[in-house]
């Protein structure tokens, strides 16, 4: 677990079983929710990608008692028929998915939207971001008769123009709609959906974005707290949604960027 950050410690998922996808490295929204789940008493799985993202999620497993490490490519219906076959088996039953996954090339993370964006990147951006969490929630929903929680990850550029986020932002919007069909189809069967929009934090994904380091210092620059989104923030929410806490929420966008979706204009601006 890493030592920036204070995650509390106690047996709130004492129980409860899940599957986080989306771990990349120690700087990853995922690998933070997963060391507060696991904090709190949750038994977990990972997914991966191929052989250079085994080799950096191994070690990180290992270290908070991840036993399970699931191979899942999700652009690939044989790969996830796998995957979630392999999960029914070391599970058979599932109380919740925390899902943060997304891609689009890099090319088209910069400039013009209108310009930069392409028929093939366009659709992968939406496979890869957005219809993966369908396809995620579907499948999870086999394998929790009882309920549970299905958790995702967007950011405020699927609500606005965020410089360069383009084709991402278009994505994210629509992960955030089908947040909200999935909670719909699913509630009935006691299943919760619901998506955390981040504020920008220094990960992978932010490092792909032309321009991200800047995003980031005005981000806690420019919200209400004036400081930066802490991964203790966004775990909280996550393990808020996850667990119990959580019940009768569902369909919902949490911000968690220390309030800088609500911000106008910056005060240097003002007057």
């Amino acid at each position: 677990m890493s030592d920036e950050w204070n995650f509390p410690k106690g047996d709130l998922m004492k129980g409860k079983k899940g599957l986080v996808m989306g771990v990349a490295n120690d700087k990853s929204i995922a690998w933070g929710i997963a060391c507060q789940l696991a904090a709190q008493g949750a038994d977990i799985a990972f997914s991966y990608m191929g052989e250079s993202l085994l080799r950096r999620v191994e070690p990180l497993a290992a270290s908070i008692g991840v036993k399970h490490l699931i191979e899942c490519d999700v652009s690939s219906d044989a790969s996830m028929d796998d995957a979630f076959a392999k999960l029914k088996d070391i599970y058979g039953e599932i109380d919740f998915v925390i899902h943060s996954i997304a891609f689009a090339n890099k090319n088209e993370l910069q400039g013009s939207f209108v310009e930069n964006t392409t028929r093939e990147g366009f659709l992968l951006a939406m496979n890869i971001s957005a219809f993966s969490f369908v396809d995620t929630a579907r499948r999870a929903a086999e394998l929790m008769p009882n309920g549970g929680s299905l958790v995702t990850l967007t950011y405020l550029g699927s609500e606005r123009v965020i410089p360069n986020y383009n084709t991402m932002g278009v994505a994210k919007a629509a992960l955030e709609a089908s947040t909200r069909y999935i909670a719909r189809d699913l509630g009935p069967k006691g299943i919760r959906a619901n998506a955390i929009s981040a504020g920008a934090m220094r990960t992978l994904s932010l490092a792909g974005i032309s321009g991200g380091r800047g995003l980031h210092a005005k981000s806690g620059q420019f919200s209400a707290m004036k400081e930066a989104t802490s991964m203790e923030g966004v775990a909280g929410a996550a393990l808020w949604l996850a667990s119990d806490l959580g019940f009768s929420t569902t369909g919902e966008v949490v911000h968690v960027d220390a309030g800088f979706h609500i911000m106008g204009l910056s005060e240097e601006q003002e007057g």
